[in-house]
């Protein structure tokens, strides 16, 4: 019977000890990301607080992270849009465009070396940089045949260059570690000194006072070293947050809907996220007008297209919110009215009074559920065929993908595209506005209706493209890489959504005016509202850090106020929680938080909102 036992418990300790070392393995595997990250960062600027500003600081702190980004690379993630890229935008791309092996660069190589000796005369490696894939300039192949250890006699060897290559890479990452080794040293040296100031961050308004309930701190234990000289702990000071929610699928809260008060005046207007290239997300921004003081409700949810009412919708359960600000043509900055954190199903709203006048709208997604994600996709969609009389035509699954894009820039909800409309689809898709005379060409070779395109029209204007190309597929399929969908034609990177405006005394007026990032406007008012809405604790007594804890049903956003004249280097841990997914995509990183500012460092969402969720996480802040 003992001997029973004894096999029973081993491959239930044997399964515990594999797991625990798997999870240990993962986490060693984030913190060696971010130091990595870190790391390149830090050799090209003075902190991670500031951003790359060009194309060519892209391409340098990608080499440094042991990268070799081509032409092509560095333009997915810097488009004509693009003006900076921050810290958490570049470990972003890191996770994307993993090193490449040497057995790759050997393939690649060896597919064009019919004699198998390992060496390519330098006229056929020529011909292959020059025409194929990422074409390289003359001058940049000429630079490669200067290298001597691996060029001889007209021949290219190209195992020599793979080991170059490959040694090249690894030493500009392990150049850039031991420079962030050094730097820390010299930091622990130089512990009590001011760091440079930055105003990239939020900077800290008057904080509202700490509730007596939340002002006890919770230190963690301290290394029992005392500073001496140029002797310090790794860790300050440090403190910790749990909460547990229930679970929040179809919970309700306190949204009153308007929607069944015949006399209040309605208007609506759809929108959409989308998912850049570099992992920002932009949105549509609004408009709206009160003519006179009233109550209002506001509410924003997920679009159901029609062409998906029997497909499964992904972007259903992305997180959405509205922020409300005055405008206001005097203020650098709007005011924050409010923001809908009310909820009704799949609806969140905010319901109150709005002064006559102009207010701003900006949508907002934590990025929790919506995020870059690598998916293997097995086949090309069909777009179009010849038909018997070999003509071209779209074939259905296009169809309907293209009537799911009318429906998405049809703002106002018609059935009809204005040229308005119109143009927030060709600045997403082509960079470039339909002026007046193009407008009145598609007029003359489009079906209309007053002035708009009817969605027949929309469908015959992308079948005349396809035309013009002869079938070549480029610009159809830029439409659809732009719009959200993959080459298996699924919405992927793209969120619809509606938005409606409900006002009892007079007829409000909604107008989508641009496509674009929140912004500072919006981080400023994130960070307001968490502080504003949210629990604080301090992590020292003098309350320089404070921790700010904002918790609906459906997320929790933590914000760190930095009040210090002192730059501060807050460290993340929150593996002990379950159920639980942030925008990060990282259980352990760490932030820089500028002197005199906040910022937000995590936004986190239940990972199956059907079950209860576990949010823990230690703040430590390092020397």
């Amino acid at each position: 019977m003992a001997g029973s036992e004894k096999s029973n418990a081993s491959p239930f300790s044997e399964q515990t000890a594999e797991n625990s070392h798997s999870k240990r393995f993962q986490n060693y595997e984030e913190e060696m990301f971010y130091k990595n990250c870190r790391a390149a960062y830090l050799a090209v600027f003075k902190s991670s607080l500031e951003n790359i500003k060009s194309k060519e600081q892209l391409c340098l702190v990608l080499q440094q992270a042991g990268r070799n980004p081509s032409q092509k690379t560095v333009d997915k993630y810097w488009t004509p849009q693009t003006f900076s890229l921050n810290f958490d935008d570049f470990c972003s791309i890191l996770k994307q465009e993993e090193p490449i092996k040497s057995t790759e660069l050997l393939k690649a190589f060896a597919s064009a070396d019919t004699n198998n000796d390992g060496c390519l005369l330098h006229s056929e490696l020529s011909k292959i940089l020059t025409t194929r894939g990422d074409k390289m300039t003359l001058d940049e192949v000429n630079a490669i045949f200067e290298l001597a250890e691996v060029n001889s006699d007209g021949k290219f060897d190209y195992y020599k260059f793979c080991k170059l290559y490959m040694t090249v890479n690894e030493q500009c990452l392990k150049t850039a570690l031991e420079k962030l080794e050094a730097d820390s040293k010299l930091k622990r040296q130089q512990f009590g000194s001011q760091l440079e100031n930055s105003s990239e961050m939020t900077r800290s308004p008057v904080s509202k006072p700490l509730p007596k309930a939340t002002r006890k701190t919770e230190f963690g234990p301290m290394l029992k070293n005392e500073v001496r000289g140029s002797s310090v702990p790794s860790y300050k000071t440090c403190v910790s947050t749990t909460i547990s929610m229930g679970a929040s699928y179809n919970k309700n809260s306190r949204l009153i809907e308007a929607n069944t008060t015949k006399e209040w005046h309605c208007v609506l207007s759809k929108g959409c996220f989308f998912l850049q290239d570099s992992g920002e997300i932009i949105s549509h921004k609004y408009k709206l007008s009160l003519p006179q003081t009233s109550t209002v409700c506001i509410t924003i949810k997920p679009l159901k297209l029609h062409q998906r009412e029997e497909k499964c919708s992904p972007w259903l359960a992305v997180d959405s919110a509205l922020y409300i600000f005055k405008d206001s043509e005097t203020e650098d900055y709007l005011q924050l009215m409010n923001f809908t954190e009310q909820r009704n199903k799949e609806v969140f709203g905010w319901r109150g009074e709005l002064g006559a006048g102009s207010y701003w709208l900006i949508p907002f997604t934590t990025g929790c559920r919506f995020n870059k994600v690598k998916k293997e996709i097995r086949g090309e969609a069909k777009l179009i065929y010849r038909d018997g009389s070999r003509k071209l035509e779209l074939t259905e699954e296009f169809r309907a993908v293209l009537s799911e894009i009318f429906e998405m820039i049809d703002l106002d909800g018609n059935g009809f595209i204005s040229l308005e409309e119109y143009n927030f689809f060709e600045m997403r898709t082509s960079g470039e506005k339909c002026d007046e005379n193009t407008w009145a060409m598609c007029k003359e070779n489009f079906e209309m209706k007053n002035d708009e395109l009817t969605k027949q029209g929309f469908m015959d204007l992308n079948l005349m493209e396809a035309n013009e190309q002869s079938g070549e597929l480029s610009i159809l399929w830029n439409t659809l890489l732009s719009m959200g969908y993959n080459r298996a034609m699924e919405l992927v990177e793209a969120c619809p959504f509606s938005i409606h405006i409900y006002a009892e005394k007079c007829k409000p007026q909604i107008m989508p005016v641009c496509l674009e990032t929140g912004g500072e406007q919006l981080k400023n008012a994130i960070c307001v509202s968490v502080v504003n809405k949210g629990d604080a604790k301090p992590m020292d007594r003098s309350e320089n850090i404070i921790i700010h804890t904002y918790k609906s049903d459906t997320r929790i956003t933590a914000v760190i106020e930095n009040k210090s004249e002192s730059k501060a280097l807050i460290h993340l841990n929150s593996e002990q929680s379950k159920n639980c997914v942030n925008n990060r995509g990282l259980n352990t990183f760490a932030v820089e938080v500028a002197p005199k500012s906040m910022m937000v460092c995590q936004h986190i969402m239940p990972l199956n909102d059907k079950e209860e969720w576990i949010y823990s996480c230690i703040y430590s802040a390092l020397t």
